[in-house]
């Protein structure tokens, strides 16, 4: 009985008391696995519910990082803040070793920079690789010629198989409150088509949605890891899938060609699922 008792204590400080986590990504052993949250920094009730899937999703799926797609702190952001809306939400994960990866969100302050936790390095945009995989993360609150032009040059002189790009506000979006930032596509999208972009995630809308791919790459919005706009995406043309109904997160695997992705909501129901196939340039 005390080990039975152990055991059910264990589970339950994992996340784990709601029943095993519905894995549908391949979780490969060589394969790069990580999570994407954005909107996410209430230190409210549905961030940390979305925390404790994120551990227990991790506990079957040990994913090594997480990117951030802005709005990580929201409202006042002295250091007892980033206790309660970062560090407490993640503890286990931080505990866990995994590392975060922030982009700087409209309610975000830039001093967020500086933050060891969230691996900026001090800037505003920064880029960094993972296996076959190279991220760039960028600052959509000011897309100045400075950030232009070292897009550009990091784009083409990246090399990697896979390039993921991510940012707080969306490029494409059927969310009503925002919806689609067209002034940031009018710039952006024509590097990445010309670059070979693979992927890109932004937040903002706090809603979940996958649009269908626009010029070949494939664009989500994952914008409810601690807020959402309940019933806030109006499906057009472009949406393949949304989920406007709770919180959620995604989890992302590469695997050689292929990316495959699940979004979870925060009571663990796998809400989208599917693979990305890498498209190549000329």
């Amino acid at each position: 009985m005390k080990r039975v008792g152990a055991l059910l204590l264990l589970l339950v400080a994992g996340g784990w008391a709601a029943g095993a986590p519905d894995l549908t990504l391949p979780n490969r052993a060589t394969s790069l696995k990580f999570a994407a949250i954005g909107d996410n920094g209430t230190g409210e009730v549905p961030e940390y519910d979305v925390g404790r899937q994120m551990m227990a999703y991790h506990g079957r799926f040990p994913f090594e990082l997480v990117i951030m797609l802005g709005d990580n702190l929201y409202g006042r952001q002295e250091a007892r803040d980033f206790v309660a809306k970062f560090e407490e939400p993640y503890r286990p994960l931080l505990n866990a070793g995994v590392q975060f990866y922030a982009a700087l969100g409209n309610h975000d302050n830039p001093s967020q920079e500086t933050y060891p936790p969230f691996h900026m390095g001090g800037a505003r945009y920064y880029t960094y690789s993972k296996r076959n995989v190279r991220f760039f993360a960028l600052d959509s609150n000011l897309l100045d010629a400075k950030q232009r032009a070292w897009i550009e040059s990091a784009l083409r002189q990246s090399q990697d198989d896979w390039k993921i790009c991510y940012f707080h506000h969306p490029l494409y979006s059927d969310g009503k409150t925002h919806g689609s930032q067209v002034d940031l596509r009018v710039v952006l999208e024509p590097l990445f088509v010309k670059y070979g972009v693979n992927v890109v995630f932004s937040g903002h809308d706090h809603v979940y949605e996958r649009l269908k791919p626009q010029k070949g790459i494939t664009y989500f919005v994952s914008g409810a890891g601690g807020q959402l706009r309940k019933g806030d995406v109006r499906r057009s043309d472009l949406t393949a899938a949304q989920f406007d109904q709770d919180c959620s997160f995604m989890l992302i695997e590469v695997s050689g060609d292929d990316l495959f992705f699940q979004a979870i909501s925060r009571t663990g129901t796998t809400v989208d699922s599917g693979v990305v196939h890498r498209r190549t340039t000329s």
